[in-house]
């Protein structure tokens, strides 16, 4: 499965590319920021944006997108151009067919630390260890977007698994259980032990989502 990660925003809109499966290893494809001069017009900033987000679809060619979704904020100012940014994201990728989920902050940082309470620094931590990067990624809205990312692999393995039982169902008969027991159980999410390049594995200490 890959992930791309967007924690949108108009001035710095992070981006991040997960590959990997629920329980198993988690490795970075890319990770990054798409920016634009906070004293341009919205219309080009807007057009930057997706034009930032096409080629990192081109590059990556990704199975699905996270997108961090949007809450009430006292800037309101703010709160408009994160949500502009944001659909932004869901067009591009609708566009090309690529399933879109929005993930609320406290989802995507309780899959990551264990509490949807955790500040940005906490977030950074857990993903350069979930990655086994040798680096923090910056800004932090680059982390932000593999956060995503990594909440999406861990926290949509069961709906993946419900959603194929279903299919098959639907398209060659049979009990709905039957499907998913058929399926196996589902497999616990956890950070991964091992480095790039070694055999995949658990850590006894990594947070669960």
């Amino acid at each position: 499965m890959r992930v791309l990660g967007v924690d949108p925003g108009l001035t710095r809109c992070g981006v991040g590319v997960v590959e990997g499966l629920p329980g198993r290893q988690l490795a970075m494809l890319g990770v990054g920021v798409v920016r634009t001069p906070a004293e341009d017009e919205l219309g080009p900033r807007l057009l930057a944006i997706e034009q930032g987000l096409e080629s990192w679809l081109d590059r990556y060619s990704p199975e699905l997108v996270a997108v961090e979704r949007v809450f009430a904020q006292h800037n309101v100012r703010t709160v408009m151009g994160t949500a502009q940014a944001s659909a932004v994201a869901v067009l591009c990728a609708t566009r090309r067919g690529i399933p879109v989920t929005l993930h609320t902050p406290s989802e995507v940082k309780a899959a990551v630390t264990g509490s949807g309470r955790a500040d940005k620094a906490q977030v950074t931590a857990m993903v350069t260890r979930i990655l086994r990067l040798d680096a923090p990624p910056k800004p932090a809205d680059a982390a932000d977007a593999l956060a995503l990312a990594i909440c999406h692999i861990w926290r949509g393995g069961t709906t993946n698994r419900l959603t194929a039982a279903i299919k098959a169902h639907g398209a060659g008969g049979g009990s709905w259980h039957g499907a998913a027991q058929q399926d196996g159980p589902e497999p616990q999410t956890g950070a991964p032990r091992a480095a790039y390049g070694r055999a995949p594995g658990r850590s006894r200490s990594s947070p669960r989502p």
